[in-house]
């Protein structure tokens, strides 16, 4: 997806940008002394107004009036114990959202991997071994070509990229066939989805607090999608582990996630075995063959046609097939996985500085072996359920030899007692010895009550919630509030929200707003109607697609990390599609901006939009624009994974196809365009950036 301007128009908006914005870039610590110096106390609707910023994502028309006719600590207490607010409008915002209702298993089966799809369908449909095998000998047909003649120069380049082409149109005619037929979903459709009812959770509940928490939780336990098998686990994930918790304890929240399906095969703990656990070669993974076999399973006219073609002898075909097996990358050996072990101490719980060691680093891996997922891939239940419940008696086998149970569903949750590493381990000085899957409960025990977690749990709060520069008293308060509360997070945010600093005048309007919060915040504020989809290309663009990101830190929440001058043109993008209803399935109607002139529409949408708060730079940047041609974006997108190349979803080690956003081409503006512009401009100041 690329956006492209003209050389004037860009450099037009670069002008405005550099104007209005001069004062975000400017914020820090020295920023804020300044404002303490001079800053008076807020004013009762200005603490209104950063209690609906910061325990939620900005003000709708007439938020601030209800807020002042309850007060703001019963309001707070509200957010605090959601459960009696009724959220029936967010509700049916999601009703039609299908995938957040189903289980792994099921999704596995209705939006199946890629990978599995042709033996599962050719099963149900009563397809001979040879009629699906003929399918897959195209594709393995340029693969073979590459194994026995990548040597042979530019002819061989040549014929496999013919034989490419012509494998490409057969699989995309297949393979559509296959998915009309059977009803079937393609795996984006679970991102999509579920992405849409985080939008619109975020933009329609009354649980507020609720949906913030969530978007904190998620980016502090973060699980990429695009990892393999983990989108079919992040419905689950968001449902069952991150949303029941994230206003209860942390050691429950802790615990959810580790046993997780989507945290398991995120970080691969799902794959972690005792080095000494008794299975025999090929139990470790019964979804994957062995490429070595495989590649000799080359009938006789194959062959003969590769030895012809290449004037090859058998035994110069063997030694290039065996060359080009030592060729490829080596597997990682059956044993211990330290990377959740790794991430669990080092950004869940106690911090980089919380004071383990490597040796804890292993010692923790070693009690989290065992925790593990059923049919991880989803192939096992796959069968049994487009195969006329029929299931591929291979799979049943290997997973009873594995350990695993037999009549459990797809993409749960199991502790195999068989792989566990069963000797005493030693964490952070303590003896753990409890046995089974109590060793890495122990852990989460031993974790929780440590002092350096409340420290990095209450500093991330901090950070979220007051400043992104919080005083070492401020999380000290806090960290005791955690600690005394044994990891209680509403008597942990109650400790945030009635402390001193969180009122302080320097930090009202001082966090700058992450794209998610920017997207949301503007739909709230003008009241826009979304069905949550192809509004997140444009928060891809603005650098922040939910569940995308590859490392497991989770999105920062300091300005440092989002502003610059590139980030914000495309939030000012964003804003000026929004309100010229250019976003395909959002619209937005503009009526109560509408005026005589510019200025009095520029100055409804100021006391509308910013609460009449705007600085004198950021209004004579305006009163210079409106006057100005309005820079549209123009958006250049790839087509719908839906309708891409089907040939890169079959291709080994995918995932199911590449993680693709849904990406629509926007609309022509339409409404009064005297009206949007002014209301876009005004969404892009710094004013709107900041909460």
């Amino acid at each position: 997806m690329k956006t492209k301007f003209s050389l004037i128009s860009k450099i037009t908006a670069f002008v405005m940008l550099a104007a209005m914005f001069s004062p975000i870039f400017s914020i820090g610590a020295n920023a804020q002394a300044m404002a303490k110096t001079n800053a008076k106390p807020l004013t009762e609707d200005q603490k209104i107004l950063h209690v609906l910023n910061r325990l939620g994502f900005g003000a709708r028309d007439g938020d601030v009036e209800r807020v002042k006719q309850i007060g703001i600590n019963k309001y707070i207490e509200q957010q605090l114990n959601p459960s009696s607010l009724n959220d029936s409008v967010s509700e049916a915002k999601i009703q039609n959202l299908d995938v957040l209702k189903m289980s792994s298993e099921e999704l596995f089966n209705k939006y199946p991997n890629q990978a599995a799809i042709l033996l599962a369908v050719a099963d149900k449909n009563n397809l001979q071994r040879r009629d699906l095998q003929g399918l897959r000998q195209n594709n393995n047909a340029a693969n073979r070509e590459m194994q026995t003649g990548q040597m042979n120069g530019e002819t061989v380049e040549r014929k496999q990229n013919e034989l490419s082409a012509a494998d490409r149109q057969r699989y995309q005619r297949e393979i559509a066939e296959l998915y009309t037929k059977y009803k079937l979903g393609r795996p984006q459709q679970i991102t999509q989805q579920l992405n849409a009812s985080r939008i619109l959770r975020a933009a329609y509940s009354e649980k507020q607090l609720q949906e913030v928490m969530v978007d904190f939780w998620t980016n502090h336990f973060n699980v990429y999608s695009n990892k393999a098998a983990t989108r079919w686990f992040l419905p689950a994930y968001d449902r069952d582990a991150i949303r029941p918790n994230v206003l209860g304890n942390f050691k429950d929240l802790l615990t959810a996630t580790a046993q997780s399906p989507a945290m398991l095969f995120y970080l691969d703990n799902f794959e972690s075995v005792a080095p000494n656990a008794q299975m025999s070669a090929g139990q470790r993974n019964p979804n994957r063959r062995n490429q070595a076999n495989q590649a000799n399973q080359m009938n006789a006219p194959r062959r003969e046609q590769l030895k012809k073609q290449y004037g090859l002898t058998d035994a110069e075909l063997d030694a290039r097939i065996k060359q080009n097996q030592q060729n490829q990358p080596k597997r990682m050996q059956r044993g211990i996985n330290e990377n959740y072990a790794r991430e669990i101490m080092e950004l869940h719980t106690l911090g980089v500085d919380g004071g383990y060691t490597q040796t804890d680093i292993k010692e923790v891996a070693r009690a989290f072996t065992g925790w593990t997922i059923v049919d991880a891939r989803g192939y096992r239940r796959a069968f049994a359920s487009l195969a006329n419940g029929t299931e591929d008696k291979r799979f049943t086998r290997l997973a009873r030899l594995a350990g695993l149970p037999e009549d459990a569903e797809s993409g749960t949750f199991f502790f195999n007692e068989r792989v566990h590493d069963r000797g005493e381990k030693t964490v952070l000085g303590q003896k753990i010895n409890a046995g089974g899957i109590k060793d890495g409960e122990q852990v989460i025990d031993i974790l929780v009550n440590h002092p350096s977690t409340a420290k990095f749990i209450a500093r991330k709060l901090a950070v979220k919630f007051v400043s992104d520069n919080p005083s070492e008293a401020l999380v000290g308060r806090v960290a005791k509030a955690f600690q005394t509360s044994k990891g209680d997070i509403k008597t942990t945010l109650r400790a945030i929200f009635t402390d001193r600093e969180f009122f302080a005048p320097e930090n009202y309007r001082a966090k700058i707003k992450t794209p998610f919060e920017v997207v949301v915040s503007a739909i709230r504020t003008v009241g826009a109607e979304t069905n949550g989809r192809q509004i997140q290309a444009m928060l891809q663009k603005m650098g922040e697609p939910l569940y995308g990101f590859q490392a497991p830190t989770g999105y920062p929440d300091t300005a440092e990390d989002w502003v610059n001058t590139g980030a914000l043109l495309e939030r000012l993008n964003f804003a000026v599609a929004l309100v010229s209803n250019r976003i395909p399935g959002t619209r937005v109607n503009l009526k109560q901006f509408e005026g005589k002139d510019k200025t009095q529409i520029l100055n409804q949408a100021i006391a509308t939009v910013l609460d009449g708060e705007i600085s004198s730079n950021t209004r004579a940047t305006l009163l210079k624009q409106i006057e100005q041609p309005l820079v549209q974006p123009k958006i250049e997108t790839n087509e719908d994974a839906a309708n891409g190349d089907e040939m890169m979803a079959m291709m080994p080690n995918q995932g199911g196809g590449r993680n693709r956003q849904p990406q629509a081409r926007l609309l022509p503006p339409s409404g009064n365009a005297e009206v949007f512009k002014v209301v876009g401009l005004i969404l892009g100041t710094p004013e709107f950036q900041r909460q």
